[in-house]
């Protein structure tokens, strides 16, 4: 007669308690738990400190950059900095060329990149992969590369000055055209755009009536990105505009050029570059999160 042994087993309260305390914690695949929230909520400060840390010394005097103690909320100077940027610098002519520059540039890219894009994913034509891996090969050259020649061109046409000479080597991105392509390979069906074409529709109404609105999503995150990029921009339209037609960006470098640099002054005009930002990041908000969304679904 054989005896088997038995193990004791653990009280199932016991991994009901543990279960319900990891769920809390990492979340049950439906909602984060705490620990997600926990970890997004400190990305957001070391993300949003730099920003309020502007705040703080751009409302204040420079002394406070002395203190033994670094304050911790703004104080009562920020429009007196303000009105010392604006006495300054030309503020309002940079932030007109910023915007003006950054506009039609995230336009163009936009419009180009989604044509491009589209024609790369869909269509079918001669020397479509070769064309295509040219593109991703330029993403591999630094910028810095061409600026000497880029340059060179722009003197020889006369444009070093104008604000043409920022725009136009920058009406289309190769990342732009990838990115596009990347998206529109899998969100449009084949299926989709050989029925549209026998029901008699064109090339450009197929495009406009299937692709446009697939992309939309795509398109906002594209242009978020493509303003944000040029809008920060600063070496190049540091050596073609000049100090006479400014972006925003080359005429706040105006503000520390001087043996004394007032740092209070200098953030506060760096608080207000970055205003325009963040305005758009609420406007576009929704349309970037849904596009994010939309995209890892599809994935």
């Amino acid at each position: 007669m054989t005896v088997t042994e038995t193990r004791p087993q653990r009280p199932r309260a016991s991994n009901d308690r543990s279960r319900s305390l990891r769920q809390g914690l990492l979340g049950n695949g439906r909602r984060p738990g705490f620990l997600t929230y926990g970890l997004l909520f400190a990305f957001f400060l070391a993300s949003a400190y730099p920003l309020w840390w502007s705040l703080i010394i751009g409302s204040r005097s420079n002394e406070a950059l002395g203190q033994t103690w670094p304050p911790l909320f703004p104080g009562g100077n920020f429009w007196t900095n303000v009105g010392e940027v604006f006495d300054t610098i030309p503020f309002w002519l940079a932030l007109g060329n910023s915007v003006l520059i950054s506009g039609i540039i995230t336009l163009s890219v936009v419009a180009f990149s989604t044509l491009a894009g589209y024609s790369f994913a869909k269509l079918r034509f001669r020397g479509r992969t070769g064309l295509m891996v040219a593109v991703i090969a330029t993403m591999a050259i630094p910028t810095q590369l061409g600026i000497i020649p880029l340059f060179m061109m722009m003197r020889t046409l006369g444009w070093t000055g104008e604000i043409g000479a920022v725009v136009i080597p920058t009406l289309v991105t190769a990342f732009g055209v990838f990115f596009m392509r990347q998206y529109l390979v899998d969100v449009i069906p084949d299926e989709l755009i050989e029925s549209a074409r026998m029901d008699g529709a064109s090339m450009i109404s197929t495009f406009w009536h299937v692709a446009l609105p697939a992309a939309r999503p795509a398109m906002a995150i594209l242009g978020l990105f493509t303003f944000m990029t040029a809008w920060t921009d600063f070496l190049w339209p540091l050596l073609v505009l000049g100090p006479g037609n400014p972006t925003l960006q080359t005429a706040l470098s105006q503000l520390q050029s001087a043996r004394y640099v007032d740092y209070s002054i200098v953030l506060a005009g760096a608080v207000l570059a970055t205003l325009p930002l963040l305005v758009l990041f609420v406007v576009a908000g929704r349309q970037l999160i849904s596009g994010i969304m939309q995209g890892a679904v599809k994935g």
